[in-house]
């Protein structure tokens, strides 16, 4: 017994569907498009900290430190928001380098423009 073409094509999109979510979930979100529905830049920035920067799980500074970056290091930045303030600025960029992190961003100079608020 054969299957319509329309049966097989439906069962097939289904399947393509169901691969796609399994690949998010496995993956984790691709990188949200902004307003108009395009991809959003890609904001860098360089680690000035002369110590090594330290990472954090929020944007504070009295948050566990979860990994640090060296001196020079160019780092990919999601966005930013206001957090504790370091050295009077109160700007923390959330990066997206190995595992998200927040870092001071009185501690990473911008390459290019400024990253978008979170």
């Amino acid at each position: 017994m054969s299957l319509r073409p329309t049966a097989t094509l439906t069962r097939l999109g289904i399947l393509v569907a169901g691969g796609a979510l399994a690949a998010l979930t496995v993956t984790g979100p691709a990188v949200a498009a902004d307003d108009a529905g395009h991809n959003p830049r890609v904001y860098k920035g360089r680690v000035t900290a002369k110590h090594g920067l330290l990472l954090r799980t929020s944007p504070t500074r009295g948050s566990r430190v979860v990994r640090t970056e060296r001196y020079g290091k160019i780092v990919h930045i999601f966005c930013k928001t206001t957090g504790s303030r370091v050295s009077n600025n109160n700007r923390w960029y959330l990066l997206t380098d190995g595992t998200w992190a927040w870092g001071a961003a009185h501690y990473i100079a911008n390459i290019g423009p400024a990253p978008r608020w979170c």
